[in-house]
């Protein structure tokens, strides 16, 4: 096997972690409360995704090496990645029984709810909606710095939310850790929603040249 195959197969590893990672996840139930052991299963997974992420795409600029699959491929794992973790972690398995059937709106362990993952949603696929058009069209339109800060941010936050869950499972809706849950929570979703912002001023920046 060359060098030059690793990063590649850097980032086929992380979507082989990433589909042990939602296993590890679709086992966990916060309903039944005791030993959460696929919780932190699901931890660990993800932390070795999130290093493949940081691995590849440093040895494929160290030993130029970058290629079309990873230009692909990358950004595809990266997003099922992330938007399977927050799916999972807006899904049932991290309900609170007991203020779900109280009405409560408030009742997420997790502290993430479906309204912040359609967020996260709308903003990867207008994103790659714009990319897709306009390198279509010639133009080049990488990443820029604010949506990699936005990946960095979203590989910290989860983590933390999971081990927070783990460490603290029927308390983290209360005080410090709850505190901190929500803030990285919404801290997460708004810059997710303004990392976007760059990508729609450049884009139509770029649209209003004359052809």
């Amino acid at each position: 096997m060359s060098y030059r195959q690793v990063p590649n197969l850097l980032t086929l590893a992380r979507l082989v972690f990433a589909a042990l990672f939602f296993l590890a996840l679709n086992q966990y139930r916060y309903a039944l409360g005791g030993p959460n052991g696929w919780l932190l299963a699901a931890l660990v997974l993800f932390i070795l995704a999130a290093v493949t992420d940081a691995l590849d795409g440093h040895l494929a600029r160290k030993w130029k090496v970058e290629s079309t699959f990873g230009r692909i491929m990358d950004p595809f794992c990266d997003k099922v990645l992330i938007l399977g973790a927050f799916i999972y972690l807006a899904g049932p398995r991290f309900v609170i029984p007991e203020i779900a059937a109280d009405g409560g709106f408030f009742n997420m362990v997790s502290g993430v709810y479906p309204w912040m993952v359609a967020v996260i949603l709308a903003r990867e696929l207008l994103v790659t909606g714009i990319r897709g058009e306009l390198e279509g069209a010639g133009v080049k339109f990488g990443a820029n710095w604010f949506g990699k800060l936005k990946m960095i941010l979203q590989s910290i936050v989860i983590p933390i939310i999971l081990l927070i869950v783990w460490y603290d499972p029927r308390l983290s809706g209360h005080g410090w850790s709850g505190w901190v849950r929500d803030i990285l929570v919404y801290a997460t979703v708004l810059a997710t929603v303004l990392s976007g912002i760059p990508y729609i001023t450049r884009a139509a920046a770029v649209m209003k040249r004359p052809a």
